[in-house]
């Protein structure tokens, strides 16, 4: 945790020399709008205008809820172990959709309730799953601390073997709860509005989805302003994983992509620790969760997608990528107005 102290402020130079030369070429100013700001901002992050994002991954830290027993899911707690193995073996929703988009899959055990026998899994288990925040802290601060380490040491790890940009997915049945619970407190909303369905619940389940945020919140009384113990009364270990990935992010000067509602939830966690850790994280797609663009809101961020996902994983936040590689292509290899028979664009 000492690293965060490390955490500086984006490069301005490199920010003022790619906006610049985004200015160079030969198109109206300003036309590709946030996609722009993207490149300009990763330039700041990595210190060099020169931008690459040849290799990149998607990393799905994966852990198990005790909320579960309050019967806040469609699926149980088995779920979590299937889908970590299928996203390690390949064959889960995000492989498929990172495959397409040029990107790996790093599935992360941070959690899950039970041993993974599978090789291609990364093991960072900090335990066997967390507590029930309806009875009682969900970890303690020592494992919280631990967790977001983890993630930390995640980004360390990646950028030494040459990864440009991270997308932050998660797998965990009982974290759309953890992190309305948290959003609720951050947000000052009502547990009703901060609370949705997740993935597939009846009005019933709502209810009792919403009922077990209210609990959590009344029995463990958490401090909005202090992250670290809002993490540990009311989180997962996805949630403080995912966390650690935006500040190490900071930390080694990597792009990290918010994905949807629990990435946004851990990338306000980051910022409620390190606010500096904020120019470090882009923006990807909103959630159709209630609390989605409430979140990207108070982290005063613009999602580049608006397609009503919701389906985790780092889903949303692997198709940026394309999206950025396009913007590239503009920004290395299109004509400039120094090449062409044309007066440049003027700035009013």
């Amino acid at each position: 945790m000492k690293r965060i102290e490390l955490i500086t402020d984006t490069d301005i130079n490199a920010e003022k020399k790619a906006y610049d030369h985004w200015n160079s070429v030969a198109k109206p100013l300003h036309s590709l709008g946030l996609l722009e700001k993207s490149v300009i901002q990763i330039a700041g992050i990595t210190g060099s205008e020169n931008v690459s994002l040849e290799k990149r991954c998607v990393v799905d830290m994966c852990a198990d809820n005790g909320v579960v027993c309050e019967g806040v899911t469609q699926s149980d707690s088995s779920v979590t172990k299937i889908v970590a193995e299928a996203m390690a073996e390949g064959t889960s929703n995000i492989n498929k959709m990172a495959g397409v988009c040029n990107a790996d899959v790093i599935a992360v055990d941070i959690g899950i309730n039970s041993d993974v026998e599978c090789e291609n899994i990364v093991n960072r288990k900090i335990a066997y799953g967390t507590e029930n925040i309806a009875a009682g802290p969900a970890m303690t601060s020592e494992q919280a601390e631990r967790a977001i380490s983890a993630g930390m040491d995640m980004v360390c790890e990646l950028k030494e073997k040459g990864y440009k940009i991270i997308v932050t997915g998660e797998m965990g049945i009982g974290n759309t709860t953890t992190s309305s619970a948290i959003a609720s407190v951050i947000l000052g909303l009502s547990p009703e509005s901060a609370t949705g369905k997740g993935a597939g619940l009846d009005n019933d389940g709502l209810k009792r989805k919403i009922s077990a945020v209210k609990r959590a919140i009344e029995i463990n009384k958490p401090t909005p302003g202090k992250p670290l113990e809002l993490l540990a009364k009311l989180g997962g270990y996805d949630i403080a994983g995912i966390a650690g990935l935006f500040l190490g992010g900071a930390v080694y000067h990597v792009p990290i992509v918010i994905d949807g509602f629990i990435s946004a939830v851990s990338a306000a966690i980051a910022a409620l620790i390190c606010p500096k850790a904020k120019g470090y994280m882009l923006c990807s797609h909103v959630s159709k969760e209630p609390a989605g663009k409430m979140m990207l809101d108070y982290l005063g961020m613009k999602p580049l997608i608006t397609a009503e996902m919701c389906l985790g994983e780092g889903t949303g936040g692997v198709l940026m990528l394309p999206m950025l590689d396009a913007a590239l292509a503009v920004y290395n290899s299109a004509h400039r107005f120094d090449e062409l028979p044309m007066e440049r664009y003027k700035e009013y």
